[in-house]
């Protein structure tokens, strides 16, 4: 919306384009937000965020937009809102001071009343300033990394983000409660009227007047169709503000109907029926695209994990975007939504800690808002691994926290994360004695070195011992009172108590809210066997940036580090099922066996080409193995090979050689082992039950490689926003990449598309996302192209130095549809 009439109507449009950003000693430059700016820096040994923020540097950032408003602007009353900037924000409209937070994860609305001139420019201008490092325990970015709406709605006007909706079961019908709240100069003779649609048939209708700022309504659905992760159904909602008839104002939405019962002696039950969270935890950032969050690559996330056997997820450590969201309503995905991983002590230098007690509230009540008309989202978390729940003073935060998310949103559970090693050796020392909240200045704001990042250390160590330490008497101590005060309690890496636990609370119910993959075997078959326990969140389903290197496995490494972090150029944490571009692992298929959903055996062999190397292993990721039998080079080298199966047992065949039989399933581990010498070729892994073949897999090596680019989507929609996932491959006629090959390649866009990111998933590199040439990764590189506002042919050309070129057209087309704010 630049110069048209906006009428007296609402309208929320995208504020996105015609943007500049400048910062320190980077020239001003054309930008459409979504934007991080971190992701263009040079990295370096020496950058202030370190391993955490993956060798970031951090900065500041002016970000400017012209804007020529419409001549009857002030019949409207506007407002910026923007979904997420990293850093300390100042908003600036004509040069008048407009609003400033420091929230990397809150929405802000930033009204623009008596601001904006009618009928001329207007700038809008927002300094970002992130350079205070290390500002988190992971990769931020910086900027405005998600998306910005201008919203302009009548005087009097139904507020959007305050609706509240509760949905009663009686067997198949549902009793909808609907909370609307008005504002403006509302009076009581004022009606809000309701109509549910099912694919464009009207369902139900209610009609309530207002009083005292809000209308409450009542919809009664005979033969609802109620939402699950199993059967997302949506409906739409259609609200309508009116005085003497006349409509003042109209809201739609999509929403689900879903009944939730969460109980010690029945677990979780979504519609009646009972639910185990195969859960996987998720950071925000979107591998090559940076911290940058749009629509098309939040989808084809949740998309790859529902594909992949998850029925949930936990956003770790912060809330959700509300694309993800999005996506998780419609592909079925249950969420946990979490508040922050800081309280009132520090875990970074810059983390927030010293503003939780001022910030915790504006914070909370903007997930809540955000969250609660997503059927997806069946609980909130308040925190993670925070070692102030140990004292009476972390007791009593989360005993407000929980209050006040209840105030907002009573039908939705609250839980946090609780590290029962953090808090007993936090009790233990005492380091939580002095509980006055730590000055914003770094030298001053030293975090604990009992944190999580040392516990993660600690336990990276210790192995198995850690569930031990877990079960002494001290860690029950430390840990009792917070979860009294939780309706499910979250353990972190903590799943020897689950038995015990359950004896010793019986009115407690338990959900794993982190674990590790390798433990999910015996993790598993409690969360089966246990009623009180409704499922299990892995470290994590998606690598992220940051947290360089707690789940890479390193080769002729040298002296073993003593922490778990990767030096620089380590990039990734690299504990993900997928990686961050999208490729999954070994972790994925332990998961997939272990929960019963892989009808064949997955083949996994670990890098031939590094056989008889020396490996630093870690606990966050249970193998380094990959679905591949292309290993160019290493023939005669010893392949170790790792088939996970559910089945009684899996005989592994090569080109037709029986190579041996070994146990599989639960008494295995869920995966059999063999040991070959490597040919190429095929190789085939079956599955037996009761001495009956139940299913076979194979994998083929490569023949004659060559660079070549397959696109995900053969169209993309010319919205600005839309993505092209446009994978560089070497690999034969079939497909098939070969692991051994490396190749560096330079990327030419022609068209109405633009390049938005490429790279590829190595644990460390000094090459940037934001750069038109990238080196592969195991035979592999991936390209985002992002759409622009024009239709036609976009052409992306590949050259690589070794293994030739391709060229590939993706069509860009006409949006379907106009997006707005949801």
């Amino acid at each position: 919306m630049t110069g048209d009439a906006m009428g007296s109507g609402r309208r929320v449009v995208p504020f996105t384009d015609g943007w500049t950003v400048d910062s320190t000693g980077q020239p001003s430059r054309a930008v459409d937000l979504p934007h991080d700016a971190m992701l263009a820096e040079p990295r370096s040994a020496t950058a202030p965020s370190g391993s955490h923020g993956a060798y970031f540097p951090g900065g500041r950032y002016r970000y400017r937009k012209v804007w020529q408003a419409p001549a009857d602007v002030a019949a409207q009353r506007l407002s910026l809102r923007f979904e997420g900037v990293a850093g300390r924000t100042r908003v600036r409209v004509n040069d008048v001071d407009a609003a400033t937070w420091d929230s990397t994860y809150r929405e802000v609305e930033v009204p623009l009343g008596g601001l904006v001139r009618a009928g001329a420019e207007n700038v809008i201008e927002v300094d970002v300033d992130n350079s205070a490092q290390p500002n988190s325990r992971w990769y931020t970015g910086s900027g405005i990394y998600r998306m910005v709406w201008l919203e302009a709605v009548p005087a009097i006007h139904v507020d959007r983000h305050g609706i509240t909706l509760t949905t009663h079961r009686s067997g198949s019908d549902a009793t909808v409660r609907v909370g609307v709240p008005v504002l403006g100069d509302s009076e009581d003779g004022d009606v809000v009227s309701a109509a549910l649609f099912d694919a464009g048939v009207t369902v139900a209708r209610a009609t309530g007047s207002v009083a005292h700022g809000v209308a409450h309504l009542e919809l009664v659905v005979p033969q609802a169709t109620f939402w699950s992760a199993e059967r997302p159904h949506l409906y739409e909602l259609a609200l309508r503000l009116a005085r003497h008839g006349r409509e003042l104002d109209a809201v739609t939405l999509r929403t689900g109907l879903r009944a939730i019962e969460i109980g010690p002696e029945f677990g979780l039950r979504v519609n009646d029926e009972t639910v185990l969270l195969r859960g996987a935890c998720v950071h925000h950032d979107n591998g090559v695209l940076g911290a940058a969050t749009f629509r098309a690559a939040e989808f084809r996330r949740a998309r790859l994990l529902k594909d992949a056997g998850y029925n949930a997820v936990r956003s770790a450590h912060n809330p959700l975007s509300r694309d993800f969201l999005d996506a998780c309503d419609e592909i079925g995905l249950y969420v946990v939504d979490e508040l922050t991983d800081v309280w009132f002590r520090p875990k970074t230098a810059f983390d927030g800690a010293d503003r939780f007690a001022e910030t915790w509230r504006a914070d909370a009540r903007s997930m809540v808002r955000k969250d609660r008309l997503h059927p997806s989202v069946i609980m909130y978390s308040i925190g993670n691994e925070n070692a102030e729940t140990s004292t009476a003073d972390g007791v009593a935060v989360a005993r407000d926290l929980r209050a006040f998310v209840h105030d907002l949103d009573a039908d939705r559970a609250v839980t946090a994360g609780v590290n029962f090693m953090l808090n007993a050796m936090a009790a233990r020392t005492g380091m939580n004695a002095d509980t006055t909240p730590p000055k914003a200045d770094g030298a001053q704001n030293r975090p604990s070195w009992i944190s999580s990042t040392m516990i993660n250390a600690i336990a990276n160590r210790l192995g198995r011992l850690t569930q031990l330490l877990s079960r002494l008497p001290g860690a029950d101590r430390a840990t009792r009172d917070v979860m009294a005060e939780l309706d499910v309690a979250g353990y972190n890496y903590a799943w020897s108590r689950y038995e015990a636990d359950g004896g010793r609370y019986p009115t407690r119910v338990i959900l794993g809210t982190e674990s590790l993959f390798g433990e999910l075997p015996e993790i598993w078959s409690r969360v089966e066997r246990l009623p009180q326990v409704i499922g299990d969140f892995a470290w994590t389903g998606w690598d992220y940036l940051g947290e360089t290197g707690i789940g890479t496995w390193e080769y002729d490494a040298g002296r073993r580090s003593s922490l778990l972090a990767k030096p620089y150029p380590a990039l990734v944490a690299g504990s993900g099922a997928f990686d961050i571009t999208g490729v999954p692992g070994a972790p994925l298929a332990l998961q997939r066996a272990v929960w019963g959903l892989a009808s064949v055996p997955a083949i996994m062999v670990r890098p031939v080409d590094l056989t008889g190397a020396k490996v630093q292993r870690t606990s966050w990721r249970s193998s380094d193995a990959v679905a591949s039998w292309s290993w160019s080079g290493c023939e005669g080298r010893v392949a170790e090979i790792e088939v996970y199966s559910a089945d009684e047992s899996v005989e592994l065949l090569l080109n037709g050689r029986r190579v041996g039989r070994r146990p599989a399933g639960p008494r295995a581990g869920f995966v059999a082992r063999f040991r070959v010498p490597y040919e190429p070729g095929e190789l085939v892994a079956v599955g037996y039950r009761d001495g009956r073949e139940t299913g076979r897999s194979s994998l083929r090596s490569a023949g004659a490689v060559s660079l070549r680019l397959r696109s995900e989507a053969a169209a993309i929609e010319a919205d600005g926003d839309d993505l092209a996932f446009v994978w560089l491959e070497l690999a034969d006629e079939h497909g098939e990449v070969e692991m051994c090959a490396t190749d560096t390649v330079s990327l030419t866009v022609t068209g109405s598309a633009r390049l938005a990111g490429f790279g590829s998933a190595a644990p460390a590199t000094e090459e940037s996302f934001a750069d038109a040439e990238h080196t592969t990764y195991r035979g592999r590189a991936l390209a985002i192209l992002r759409a622009g506002r024009g239709t036609g042919e976009t052409e992306i050309e590949a050259t690589g130095a070794h293994f030739g070129s391709d060229r590939l057209l993706v069509q860009v087309i006409e949006p379907h549809q106009i997006r707005a704010l949801g």
